[in-house]
């Protein structure tokens, strides 16, 4: 190198050397710490990921305990098999041991409450059985079918005591009166709505319209729900007149229930919504939505604070006060057709396009006190 000695020369050679491979031994101390550090963030994750799968795991287990502690209140008692179609309409007796359901499969059957097991079955329908009611005092039951009669059953027996006049429509619903004297009857063609003396068999009355029918508790009033009309229709009992048309719903109306004082009255409509009226004024008091499809059917609990509607593939549970929604009670595989509580309350009896029946415990609601003390 121009202007330096050889001695200078090797020191500045000896010098980058030992500069270079301090150089290099950093690179590879750098790359060591690099390793090291993606290991442990490697390790740190794999670690993060077990403690979360372990809370993840911990948070089910607490979920499914929290499950089975609810369950315990509100399980499902039974599902019950028999039918071989959907079953459309159930009733319970009123000492709430026996459970009656009618179905497309052209029969009744009888169910014991206690245990799920079939009694007897009913045959002499020759089409869908639409609809199911006990008499006031249990002894009698009243079926309405698609082949346009209406039968009178012997509980006991099993045998039928007579069938009302052929209709040419079918029928898709019955009622008792709370006297158990006379019968509601609604068909799918004119005169729709008829009543009956249950006693001789014979027609009483012609209405002249309507499509499910419910009496009032104290046995004066009729309500119908209608369907083309979209409308619920009070009829006075004694002088057949029409008291108020009950204005709200989009959608044809399938069932209505009367609460268990009067003072209140349900529908249930196509339109997706129930509807609670106040029926001495014929006034909406409240919108009950929450259906993705129609609104099959509704009922009252026996104390009238807590309502049941079926639609979709679940059952939902309604405080009557608020209008709130309680619960959805899920676990039929197709449409839930029709809901009736014991006359307990502390049982809720559901009918499915599934063919089955479904009895869940809703004392936790019906009987919130007793749910707390368990």
């Amino acid at each position: 190198m121009e202007g330096q000695t050889e001695g200078e020369c090797q020191d500045m050679v000896h010098i980058s050397a030992q500069f270079g491979a301090a150089e290099v031994e950093a690179i590879r101390q750098q790359e060591a710490e690099a390793q090291k550090k993606y290991a442990e963030e490697v390790e740190a994750a794999r670690l993060k990921k077990e403690a979360d799968e372990r809370a993840a795991e911990a948070k089910k287990r607490a979920l499914e305990e929290q499950q089975r502690k609810e369950d315990r209140a509100r399980r499902l008692i039974r599902t019950v098999t028999g039918h071989t179609d959907y079953v459309g309409s159930v009733a319970f007796s009123p000492d709430g041991r026996t459970l009656a359901s009618a179905s497309a499969d052209n029969t009744l059957k009888l169910w014991d409450v206690a245990s799920g097991r079939e009694l007897r079955t009913l045959t002499g329908h020759r089409a869908y059985v639409r609809s199911v009611a006990f008499s006031p005092d249990g002894r009698t039951i009243a079926s309405a079918s698609y082949d346009g009669t209406i039968k009178l059953w012997d509980v006991a027996s099993g045998q039928e005591i007579r069938t009302l006049a052929a209709h040419r429509g079918w029928y898709e619903s019955v009622a008792f009166s709370p006297d158990g004297l006379t019968l509601a009857s609604v068909s799918a063609k004119y005169p729709f709505l008829k009543l009956w003396d249950v006693a001789s068999g014979r027609m009483l009355k012609d209405f002249g319209y309507g499509h499910s029918a419910t009496f009032s508790p104290d046995g004066t009033t009729l309500a119908s729900g209608f369907v083309n009309r979209k409308t619920v229709n009070l009829l006075d009992l004694a002088s057949g007149r029409e008291l108020r048309t009950l204005t709200g719903h989009t959608g044809y109306v399938y069932l209505v229930a009367f609460s268990p004082d009067g003072r209140t009255l349900a529908s249930a409509s196509r339109d997706k919504t129930l509807k609670l009226w106040d029926p001495a004024s014929g006034r909406e008091l409240r919108t009950l939505p929450g259906y993705a499809g129609e609104v099959n059917s509704v009922a009252f609990s026996p104390d009238g604070r807590t309502l049941a509607s079926a639609g979709d593939n679940t059952v939902k549970l309604w405080d009557v006060a608020s209008g709130r929604e309680l619960r959805t009670l899920a676990g039929h595989t197709g449409p839930v057709l029709s809901v009736a509580f014991s006359p307990d309350g502390r049982t809720l009896a559901s009918g499915s396009l599934d063919k089955t029946l479904k009895l869940w415990n809703v004392s936790e609601w019906t009987h919130p006190q007793e749910a707390r003390q368990r």
